[in-house]
């Protein structure tokens, strides 16, 4: 097979896949955890072998380091510290760190608007 992209009816029959891999890790997770891990695993592959990124609803619900699926509260717990959500995994302890970005650039756009009024006045 050639190397390169791959055409768009296949990409997309690919992330659709994925859809379906990560919605049955999630109905999996209560019984069978290493099943919905198994899951991930095959989406992963999914991802790389049709060189895609994984749909971004589901990229934050699997540990990067151990590619274990997380269930907020069960396995993962989730924090707000310093602007960031840290998604801490139970399995391995990595510590996912994602910036709070609607917040952020509604900081900036009050300090903007502050800084406006004083220069108007």
């Amino acid at each position: 097979m050639s190397r390169g992209r791959k055409p768009k009816w296949m990409i997309d029959i690919a992330i659709e896949r994925m859809h379906i891999l990560f919605e049955n890790a999630e109905k999996q997770f209560p019984k069978h955890p290493e099943r919905s891990n198994r899951y991930v695993e095959m989406a992963k592959k999914l991802s790389t072998k049709y060189n895609t990124k994984i749909p971004e609803k589901w990229s934050r619900r699997y540990c990067k380091n151990c590619g274990s699926f997380l269930c907020y509260g069960h396995n993962s717990t989730v924090r707000l510290i310093n602007e960031n959500v840290n998604i801490f995994c139970g399995e391995c302890g990595h510590v996912m760190k994602i910036p709070y970005q609607r917040e952020k650039k509604n900081k900036r756009r009050a300090n903007y608007d502050s800084k406006q009024k004083r220069t108007d006045e």
